[in-house]
């Protein structure tokens, strides 16, 4: 992962940077960003739609990776002065977790670095998740269109 990421230069929120929102928020805190990487916090919250018997799954891991990457996406969008997009999670390789689940309480810092970026909007990152005895790495695969609204009605 890069090494000297910097406080993002404006003060953005997790819910202006990620276009989720409601239970589907799971990003607490963007900590610092770089040219090419990003590192959140969250905690895992009881209340939280995926939480049974005060656990969460640990697959759910992929999702606040993939919510990291969209607070990455939507930092360099902001900064560039243009709104927040909906991007797409294609694929995950080679995930692996140390953990069949996270505590709900559980503090978690999430890495991400952009590996690749294609001029069609698809994209590659290199992701770790941790917390204290909690390891996740994985490669995601997420794709942005230039229009999403455009590219949604294609699709219907």
């Amino acid at each position: 992962m890069e090494q000297n990421p910097s406080s993002p230069s404006q003060p953005y929120s997790a819910e202006e940077l990620v276009p989720h929102s409601g239970d589907m928020s799971l990003v607490d805190e963007v900590l610092e960003v770089a040219e090419e990487s990003l590192r959140a916090r969250l905690t895992v919250r009881d209340d939280d739609i995926f939480s049974r018997n005060r656990r969460v799954p640990a697959y759910v891991g992929i999702e606040y990776m993939a919510q990291a990457v969209a607070a990455f996406s939507g930092y360099h969008a902001r900064e560039a002065g243009q709104p927040v997009q909906l991007g797409f999670l294609l694929g995950t390789r080679r995930f692996a977790s140390n953990v069949a689940w996270f505590e709900c309480g559980c503090q978690l810092q999430i890495a991400v670095e952009r590996l690749l970026q294609a001029d069609n909007g698809m994209a590659t990152f290199e992701c770790r998740l941790t917390g204290e005895g909690i390891e996740q790495t994985a490669r995601l695969n997420v794709y942005q269109p230039d229009n999403i609204e455009e590219y949604l009605k294609e699709k219907r």
